[in-house]
């Protein structure tokens, strides 16, 4: 048994209210769970980001936190900690992570760049292509084997990954950024979309070396690159004896720059960040930040978020914290499994992912089998959870058609240090009654269609 390596010193009150009134509730929301208030969900497995317990640590640094709009204390803390953990010494903050993939990419990206990499998530795709980008797609086939137990799902095909910037790169290359040239190459790290798949240092190398080979830059989407690197020192028996901090250093040191929601792994309410080696670069996405996040030294967040984000850095590359994370999910995964659910394996790091479509066989996918696995888990037990399918995979930007995604899934993210084996136990036991009556579950249809990142705010019907 692998025991929480902190304890509770404040609580929340939570309460299931009746069926009668969930039902009410999700109508009115339209079916979709980003409407429904927090007080409505018993159990919140909607995202990890933002939603983490903070520290008596990281609440007292919120008392030494200087607002100062430029060259506050916060700031410099700030900044000190990502480049001692990190290794990059230009940083720019922003409010979130999708406030750092709009500045990033409205510098970078030109119409019809090519961006290649893992299955981006949905803000990055959405940024990507909303400054005309195209995104490759060049994971590893075992991310899309239900039966495959591979150990890092989120890796790279080296072989797509060597055709792609073969066919891209010599058609006007990065530096054109545009051209159906190859703009960079960005991993994700771990893959949410796939499942919150790691990614090994093996890949991150070879990936790396393809990259200076083409003259192509290399970025990562960090935000939850803890637990990546806790899965590396467990998976990769090369790295089995290595200290956590020294793994996090190893894998930075190929990147040209990284993107990061510090709301995830950074276990902060708020805040986000660019950070990049090259000076020059650093010059071209200033005045971006400036225009579209804040000033330099802060970038959309208060002092406090920034002191939050300092410590909660440090907490959360803490190995024994992060065993007891992964454990969690591991523990939900599993016992889903042992009950008949179909879930992806291995367990990832930050949330348990559903083959909704595997399990909801009546629903055609048009009907989008995830989500309705969402509206029943709300009905039956007052758990909120999202679907990471093919309402999430939107529409095609040229076509306009709806893309298929390769499996409709539905996600369950635990919070940080905010549930414990009981909550995760009421999951199971939910589960179970929706198993039970599971050819009772509905599909849906959109009764209103938004025109960008559509699972957030479109509203539904069931059929």
């Amino acid at each position: 048994m692998i025991l929480p390596p902190y304890k509770i010193k404040s609580v929340e009150k939570i309460k299931l209210i009746p069926v009668v009134e969930r039902l009410k509730k999700i109508k009115k929301a339209g079916y979709n769970l980003f409407f429904l208030n927090s007080r409505d969900v018993y159990i919140d497995l909607l995202t990890d980001s933002g939603t983490g317990a903070m520290s008596d640590k990281q609440w007292s640094s919120l008392m030494q936190s200087d607002e100062s709009y430029a060259g506050s204390e916060s700031f410099l803390r700030f900044q000190k900690t990502i480049q001692k953990i990190l290794g990059f010494p230009y940083v720019i903050p922003t409010h979130q992570g999708r406030g750092a993939e709009s500045v990033f990419n409205k510098v970078l990206i030109k119409k019809d760049g090519i961006i290649i990499g893992n299955s981006p998530f949905d803000t990055t795709r959405a940024h990507i292509e909303n400054m005309g980008g195209k995104i490759i797609d060049v994971t590893r086939k075992e991310a899309f084997d239900p039966k495959s137990l591979f150990n890092f799902k989120g890796n790279v095909d080296l072989k797509k990954l060597k055709r792609a910037l073969k066919k891209y790169s010599a058609k006007g290359g990065s530096a054109s950024g545009g051209k159906n040239g190859v703009t960079y190459v960005l991993l994700t790290i771990t893959c949410n979309s796939v499942g919150g798949q790691p990614v090994s240092l093996e890949n991150i190398k070879e990936t790396a070396k393809l990259c200076r080979t083409h003259k192509v830059p290399l970025f990562y989407d960090i935000a939850r690159f803890a637990e990546n690197s806790f899965f590396i020192k467990e998976r990769e028996i090369k790295y089995k004896n290595k200290k956590i901090e020294d793994i996090i250093l190893e894998t930075m040191k190929y990147a040209d720059g990284v993107l990061m929601s510090a709301k995830k792994d950074a276990i902060a309410n708020m805040g986000g960040f660019i950070a990049v080696r090259d000076a020059e670069l650093y010059q071209k996405l200033a005045p971006y930040a400036i225009l579209l996040e804040g000033f330099l030294n802060y970038g959309g967040m208060s002092g406090r978020d920034m002191e939050t984000v300092a410590t909660g850095l440090c907490e959360g590359i803490d190995e024994d914290y992060l065993k007891f994370r992964t454990s969690q999910v591991k523990y939900l995964t599993d016992s889903l499994y042992n009950i008949g659910v179909p879930v992806i394996r291995p367990a990832g790091g930050h949330a348990v992912f559903i083959d909704a479509g595997a399990l909801l066989e009546h629903i055609k996918r048009d009907n989008f089998p995830a989500h309705a696995l969402a509206v029943a888990l709300y009905i039956e037990g007052g758990i909120r959870s999202v679907e990471i399918g093919s309402i999430m995979a939107g529409r095609d930007p040229e076509t306009k058609e709806n893309r298929k995604a390769p499996r409709e899934l539905l996600r369950l993210a635990i919070p940080r240090r905010v549930y414990s084996k009981e909550h995760l136990d009421y999951v199971i036991e939910v589960f179970l009654r929706v198993l039970k009556n599971k050819k009772s579950v509905r599909g849906v249809r959109f009764t209103y269609e938004a025109p960008v990142l559509r699972h957030f705010s479109s509203k539904f019907r069931l059929i």
